[in-house]
């Protein structure tokens, strides 16, 4: 009998490893050639990509399974006591490069945005479920999107944050790879875009502090203080990034995940101030608590970057930590209130115009 248990232990260990080898899902997969050529970037460092101050990363492993039952049960007051209704906008391309820029949030930190002409698209998560298979994770507060990806118009520039299931979505990128037009993304995932058949002259890695322009627009990929992989044995081996997006009038900001760190007050000081910030707030843990800020914190980042404006993200799609599903934006508008912050919160699928009238409703405790 234990030679049968420990021969199907085997047989499973075996086929994990080449589900994982063999899956696209997981992405590409680090190359040698790859590893040298990250070795010239300042945050490579002991074979992998870090943050400029020491993050520890590891979890005790007595803590796993207790963490892992909790991300299933208890869910009361984790998620919505009923489906969140996005709402279904007509999302109309103008092409004019002195308008407004305009933006749709998809819920937790996908954007749809029109900037100085161009249609951009931020971490395009449109799945139902944060991970590689549907029965490894919560599913999607709002089930339908407020445009689907099959109804996108054509994208000029698809912007990248890091690779996590709750950003990074397989799925998503299959459905619009034909629609965009440039992938632009840090060091290190254009291996997982390679795989998924997109070709090589479209993607575009940077590092930390470097920028590119694109017909009068001005992208500089800033740091964040976070993590990255997808599979087993790649934690790090791509780098993870804030965003700015400059034009020829509002100057934006993109958190992308992070915990608090100095970085903040320095992108701050070099292009600030903004217009308008998206920062993340949600999925916070004490466990995890360098690597995703608390939402005092993201509002006293709204302050370090000199934002006219901000706006909560990371929060009202998943269910990812232990906090009730609305803690997240609460807490931030009551420290913002505190920090003299002007805040936007719109429903999933509101378009709204930066400069003009931000939404404010309180919307979430209809559900």
């Amino acid at each position: 009998m234990l030679i049968v248990l420990l021969i199907l232990v085997l047989f499973l260990i075996v086929g994990l490893f080449i589900v994982l080898r063999v899956h696209p899902v997981f992405g590409g997969r680090m190359s040698e050639k790859n590893k040298r050529d990250y070795s010239l970037s300042k945050q490579w460092k002991n074979n992998q990509f870090e943050y400029t101050e020491p993050t520890d990363l590891s979890l005790a492993f007595w803590k796993i399974p207790g963490i892992i039952y909790k991300q299933f049960t208890g869910l009361a007051g984790r998620k919505p006591s009923r489906s969140i209704d996005a709402l279904k906008p007509k999302w109309t391309v103008s092409g004019q490069k002195d308008a407004a820029a305009k933006l749709l949030w998809y819920g937790h930190s996908a954007f749809l945005m029109e900037k100085s002409g161009k249609t951009i698209l931020i971490d395009p998560m449109f799945g139902q479920v944060p991970a590689p298979h549907p029965s490894l994770g919560n599913t999607r507060f709002n089930p339908e999107m407020p445009i689907d990806p099959e109804d996108l118009p054509q994208i000029d520039i698809l912007i990248m944050s890091h690779d996590h299931y709750d950003h990074l979505d397989y799925e998503s990128i299959q459905k619009i790879k034909n629609k965009v037009d440039r992938f632009i993304m840090p060091l290190g995932m254009k291996r997982h875009f390679l795989r998924w058949g997109i070709p090589e002259q479209r993607l575009t890695e940077m590092d930390w502090w470097e920028a590119t322009g694109i017909d009068g627009l001005q992208l500089v990929c800033t740091p964040a203080r976070h993590f990255s992989g997808r599979s087993m044995g790649d934690r790090c081996l791509s780098l993870w990034c804030s965003w700015v997006i400059q034009g020829d009038h509002e100057n934006i900001f993109y958190s992308g995940d992070s915990g608090y760190g100095p970085h903040f007050k320095e992108i701050g000081q070099q292009y600030g101030p903004f217009d308008f910030a998206m920062l993340e707030c949600g999925q916070y843990y004490k466990d995890w608590s360098l690597i995703h800020m608390l939402p005092e914190e993201a509002a006293q980042v709204a302050v370090e970057l000199r934002a006219k404006t901000a706006m909560p993200i990371h929060w009202g799609a998943f269910t990812l930590a232990f906090h009730s599903w609305t803690e997240p934006v609460e807490r931030f508008l009551k420290k913002a209130k505190e920090l003299n912050v002007q805040t936007c919160t719109p429903r999933i699928g509101e378009v709204f115009t930066i400069g003009e009238n931000y939404p404010s409703s309180h919307w979430w405790k209809e559900y």
